[in-house]
């Protein structure tokens, strides 16, 4: 079975690095708040190109603390909306309504599956305080518009940059062009943990102050609590693990974007209409999304032929149980998009051979 992402393979090739550096966190005998993570945040710093980056605990917590410092310091409150890609995770939709906030669905753009750009401005109210950007499957979603836009009406734009680590646009890192960014250290994300851990980067120093507080149960000062905050913290052994893993991590998506380009180059079936390309910089291919009128069908002839797949995402956030009261809302984009798609094997550690064998079988289905 050619796997759809081998973690052993990948994490193997950094086995030593991985052992030595949890030796030294076993035996310094300090696990929380350490200097791994303050070393983990200056190295997130430096790779991102300045701003503030906050070690947490998931990728989830990440985008949490941002709504949430956000209606601490007053800038948004219980009942704000913001307007969200209606095709992502569902993570993106939980952090905002995990603040009592309103999600605002936008539909995506066919071509590209993240949100549609132009759709944002007929989705602004009085009562409108953000926007989310999700650069979903590693592609950047940003324009020259979208920062007038937030500008004219005094919008936050927060990015989701859970898939997109190393991605630029116009020579900027995603996660450094809004006000705040989410990330994720989800074992199977560009850049992976060996466990959940996430990040939040900002340059707005009060934010920052505000959400190193929230993640530390509302706390600057131990046992002076000055919000209701969480728990969300990011461990030394996770930090140490990403430290020796964010030194390989461009190496690994330029690996990743040549995958791609063999995938965009040699894959010839009319019935299987592959991703749009970009320019080199704007996307860091997270997953390789196909799409097919008869997914099922495609995915199990797959499976057959010894190659491993995987669907992101089956069904939308707002048709998912937990949000019954959005279940009757049109999102025909989405609906189509979340019917149609699958991610085919892409990694750092993928073979040549491997390769040449999924576009072989891809060819003759």
């Amino acid at each position: 079975m050619i796997k759809f992402l081998d973690l052993q393979k990948i994490n193997n090739q950094y086995k030593d690095q991985l052992i030595e550096v949890a030796t030294e966190v076993i035996n310094s005998g300090w696990y929380l708040l350490g200097k791994q993570v303050e070393k983990f945040e200056e190295k997130l710093q430096n790779f991102q190109g300045g701003g503030n980056a906050i070690a947490v605990a998931n990728g989830l917590d990440a985008l949490r603390l941002i709504f949430k410092a956000y209606i601490e310091l007053g800038i948004m409150q219980e009942g704000d909306e913001v307007i969200v890609p209606a095709n992502t995770y569902i993570a993106s939709v939980l952090a905002i309504t995990d603040n009592n906030l309103v999600p605002v669905f936008a539909e995506p753009d066919l071509n590209t599956c993240n949100l549609d750009l132009n759709l944002i401005e007929s989705k602004i109210t009085t009562k409108t305080k953000a926007i989310m950007v999700v650069h979903l499957y590693g592609r950047v979603c940003w324009s020259n518009n979208l920062e007038i836009l937030a500008k004219k009406h005094q919008l936050k734009i927060i990015e989701d940059n859970a898939q997109a680590i190393g991605a630029r646009w116009n020579g900027v890192r995603s996660g450094n062009l809004g006000d705040a960014a989410g990330f994720s250290f989800y074992p199977g994300k560009n850049l992976g943990a060996l466990g959940d851990s996430g990040a939040v980067t900002t340059k707005d120093s009060e934010l920052n102050k505000a959400i190193r507080a929230l993640a530390n149960y509302g706390s600057a000062q131990k046992y002076v609590n000055k919000y209701q905050g969480l728990n969300s913290r990011m461990d030394e052994i996770q930090a140490a693990f990403l430290n020796v893993k964010l030194s390989y991590v461009e190496i690994e998506t330029q690996k990743r974007r040549e995958v791609a380009s063999f995938y965009l180059n040699n894959i010839k079936n009319s019935k299987i209409i592959l991703p749009s390309n970009e320019v080199d910089d704007e996307h860091v291919w997270h997953v390789f999304v196909v799409r097919t009128d008869d997914r099922e069908k495609l995915q199990s002839y797959l499976a057959e032929n010894q190659i491993q797949t995987l669907v992101h995402y089956p069904i939308p956030p707002h048709k998912q149980e937990c949000y019954l009261e959005m279940n009757t809302l049109s999102l025909p984009i989405t609906e189509q998009i979340h019917k149609e798609v699958l991610s085919l094997p892409i990694s750092p550690v993928i073979t040549v051979d491997e390769l040449e064998r999924i576009v072989e079988v891809l060819n003759k289905y």
